[in-house]
């Protein structure tokens, strides 16, 4: 099939943001209540979430007080000559409004921010078509993002924590592997985990010839751990920030 974007005015973004200082953990907790305010209020804004992230920003039950992240699909559409000439505060600003950037400058946080367009997948989010409706498969090639998100059944959170630790411990060490993130919007229960690869086939290698992230996708079907989930993947259109001081896709895009 070929590639067409799902929405010429759609815009997908995923901003990790980390607070340099423990005495700051209680204001990422009280911006995660208050970004809310503008977030809502944001006409060009179709869907946001905001989220916190597993330890050392990796998929861990354990959470990273100092990391956080924020999700949105906007009607924004910047130009490649615009994104070239963004640094991290103005496209902050662009995004999600004065107040937002002004936190984050004022708490010096690290920021990187992936702008993407979707491109293939399926699945529901808070019972939405987030994307629209995409097709299964494209002929794109290039960088890929891919974002997996899932809620857990209560019933079967054992089994699931059980078997995914393991995975995203494999999944550092694959060919193609650039980088990746655990997010979620609700400790244990709603999970979701962002990874980029250097192309499909890198990542297609390792979601279904890996043998252990082979098992828990079958585990999953056969034992239903999931009330609701999703898989999407994205062509990435720019990269802008670092986490601490570097940006993965520096010189790549």
């Amino acid at each position: 099939m070929r590639y067409i974007a799902s929405d010429i005015n759609m815009l997908v973004t995923l901003t990790i943001i980390r607070y340099q200082k423990r005495r700051h953990i209680f204001f990422a907790f009280l911006a995660m209540v208050l970004f809310r305010i503008p977030l809502w209020r944001n006409k060009r804004s179709r869907f946001w979430k905001l989220m916190g992230s597993g330890k050392n920003g990796s998929f861990d039950k354990k959470p990273d007080l100092m990391q956080w992240a924020i999700f949105s699909v906007s009607n924004l559409k910047f130009k490649d000559v615009q994104i070239k000439h963004f640094n991290a505060d103005l496209l902050i600003y662009k995004l999600y409004g004065p107040f937002i950037s002004k936190w984050l400058r004022f708490f010096e946080c690290d920021t990187i921010t992936y702008l993407m367009e979707s491109i293939e997948g399926h699945g529901l989010w808070d019972g939405k078509e987030v994307f629209g409706t995409l097709p299964r498969q494209s002929d794109y090639e290039g960088h890929v993002a891919v974002l997996t998100r899932a809620t857990i059944r209560i019933s079967r959170l054992n089994r699931f924590w059980k078997y995914v630790d393991g995975v995203a411990n494999k999944m550092t060490e694959a060919d193609g592997f650039i980088t990746s993130y655990g997010i979620g919007e609700m400790p244990w229960i709603k999970q979701a985990t962002f990874s980029i690869w250097q192309n499909k086939d890198a990542m297609k290698n390792f979601a279904y010839q890996q043998p252990e992230h082979k098992e828990v996708i079958q585990k999953t079907r056969q034992e239903k751990w999931y009330s609701e989930d999703m898989f999407v993947r994205f062509k990435i259109t720019g990269c802008i920030g670092n986490l601490k001081g570097s940006n993965p896709l520096k010189g790549k895009l």
